[in-house]
């Protein structure tokens, strides 16, 4: 028949994979625990052992040098039964037991104090010991200390299973993101090709067949064209969203801000009525060039689309305070309600609201900028006044 304590080993929360993972581990927390007991209670030998199927399993230790002990017949088999908090026994009081365990040491032993390491649940795991190699004993103080440290090395190995579980659902859910952005890359892909054709053969139908068709199968045809390219910038959004994970793991480099402000005027070929003002030669230290590029690209496109007024004007702002580098996108442009500030960031969600050439939003531009924003340490926050403009705000944590 077993004992309570080996029964209590084979419970959900700590069971012998996690045991493995923990022996496997490395943790100076734990060292230190071990160190701290050793010279608080004044004793040349400390040690960490966790309970196995019939051994007790040494992880860490300090002064002494063993593997593992056979559970029966050892000091922390007579831990474990006991139901005192500390556990101190000296050679004279059981010498038959000393030379037993003394095979499974490097040093003769004639003092041993133990207390049992428990999980949250209250189940016995391990043994926090001390040694020495000659009897002693431990006062009033020695015994409090010792028993606090055991306490702290419960909450470290509760922490340390917590972080095990924490890692495997992190990676799960790592797998599952990378299955669902090859997902929306095939997807999209798929999407793309035959939506280039609907959107070239009804411009060319339109085209071919202009001055034969009446006023509502124009407008048909223009529909079907709109809703195409609606269809189209979507599809992008989804890719530049997902793709956006990609940007994070990029390598952290120099970058001139004026180059970056630069590409972007390029690639919107910006007309002779917008303003676009920025800094000249600042330079920024170790940062995503990918992920500040899409933030700012993206602000700057919403600030040109959503400004129907003849002239529209965007300025960038650069501040260098100690932590962030802070940016702020100011614009001329219609302008966000109060009460929809909250709403622009959230994914897919739109403001009913159709940009300077009637097209719809697909409620992913803003969500990514602020993805990447969050993940370069950073935040981003909006002022807008209906009909005169709106300030995005944003910062990007210094390295």
């Amino acid at each position: 028949m077993k004992d309570d304590y080996s029964i209590e080993t084979k419970n959900p929360t700590h069971n012998s994979k996690e045991l493995k993972q923990l022996l496997s581990s490395q943790d100076n927390d734990f060292y230190q625990i071990i160190f701290l007991a050793s010279k608080l209670c004044n004793v040349p030998m400390a040690c960490m052992s966790l309970i196995g199927e019939d051994y007790m399993h040494c992880k860490y230790s300090t002064g002494i040098n063993f593997d593992k002990e056979e559970l029966r017949n050892s000091f922390s088999h007579r831990t474990l039964e006991s139901s005192n908090q500390v556990t101190v026994l000296n050679y004279s009081e059981d010498p038959v037991l000393f030379k037993q365990v003394g095979i499974s040491y490097d040093r003769d032993i004639k003092f041993y104090a133990g207390v049992s390491l428990k999980n949250n649940l209250g189940m016995k795991i391990g043994v926090l010991s001390i040694l020495d190699s000659e009897e002693r004993s431990l006062d009033g103080s020695d015994l409090k200390a010792f028993h606090a440290l055991a306490n702290q090395c419960n909450k470290l190995i509760e922490f340390s299973f917590q972080n095990q579980k924490f890692q495997e659902i992190q990676n799960s859910l790592k797998e599952k993101y990378q299955e669902l952005e090859k997902f929306a890359s095939l997807v999209s892909h798929d999407i793309k090709s035959p939506l280039a054709n609907i959107i070239s053969l009804t411009e060319l139908l339109r085209e071919e067949n202009k001055g034969k068709l009446d006023a509502e199968n124009v407008e048909y045809l223009n529909y079907l064209v709109e809703s195409s390219y609606s269809l189209r910038n979507y599809v992008d959004g989804i890719l530049v969203f997902y793709k956006s994970e990609q940007m994070l793991d990029k390598d952290y480099e120099n970058v001139n801000l004026e180059e970056i402000v630069k590409t972007i005027v390029q690639l919107f070929n910006i007309s002779t009525d917008v303003s676009m003002e920025y800094p000249k030669n600042i330079t920024l230290h170790k940062v995503n060039k990918s992920a500040l590029t899409q933030v700012l690209l993206n602000l700057v496109s919403n600030s040109l689309k959503y400004n129907n007024k003849k002239e529209r004007n965007v300025k960038i702002q650069f501040e260098d305070t100690p932590y962030y580098y802070r940016f702020k996108v100011i614009d001329n442009g219609n302008g966000i309600q109060e009460g929809d500030i909250n709403k622009i960031f959230q994914l897919f969600t739109t403001l009913d609201t159709n940009d300077r050439d009637g097209n719809p939003g697909s409620g992913i531009g803003l969500a990514t900028v602020q993805k990447l924003v969050t993940n370069m340490g950073g935040k981003i926050k909006v002022s807008s006044e209906i009909g005169k403009g709106s300030t995005f705000d944003f910062s990007v944590k210094r390295l």
